[in-house]
């Protein structure tokens, strides 16, 4: 199996984009300035037991499905790549595929999503799911909302999942 990476534009800045001959495998956005930083890498190479190599133009696929979500037309990622879940394991993987079915413009309940996952009564665990994607943005974790409608956090961007919510209006 090899690893490489490269990176992909957001409005959010660069993400880190790591695939695997199966997929992409990691798709991180990062949280510095400056999305090379060592330690995005180090973290995945931890995971993989394998250091990723570059490949630049790897991302380009799907730098221009993100380019046609962020200008609001509705894509739904994995009908377009293939996604390699081998960093996500037990109802972590189940939550975040469920997830996957909900519709542009569509919201769900973290407890409707364990509920709808076979889990009901699991709403923190899909929480922690959403948290740890490996998948950000291409597995629509933000559209995972509070029972009460509002949006909840996004990581340590809020305002990140405002932005894709009101995107997807």
């Amino acid at each position: 199996m090899t690893f490489r990476y490269d990176f992909a534009p957001t409005p959010f800045g660069d993400a880190l984009v790591v695939f695997s001959d199966e997929g992409i495998v990691r798709f991180d956005l990062s949280e510095s300035a400056d999305p090379s930083v060592p330690w995005l890498l180090e973290n995945v190479s931890a995971r993989l037991h394998d250091v990723p190599a570059p490949d630049p133009g790897a991302a380009d696929e799907l730098a221009h499905l993100l380019d046609d979500h962020f200008a609001g037309t509705p894509v739904r990622f994995h009908e377009h790549v293939r996604l390699d879940w081998r960093l996500v394991e037990g109802f972590h993987r189940t939550a975040l595929q469920m997830i996957n079915t909900i519709e542009w413009g569509e919201t769900m309940s973290y407890g409707e999503v364990a509920a709808r996952a076979g889990s009901p009564g699991a709403a923190r665990a899909v929480g922690t799911a959403c948290r740890l994607t490996p998948f950000s943005i291409i597995v629509p974790v933000h559209r995972v909302v509070r029972s009460d409608g509002s949006p909840g956090q996004y990581g340590a961007h809020p305002e990140y999942k405002r932005f894709l919510l009101d995107l997807e209006r």
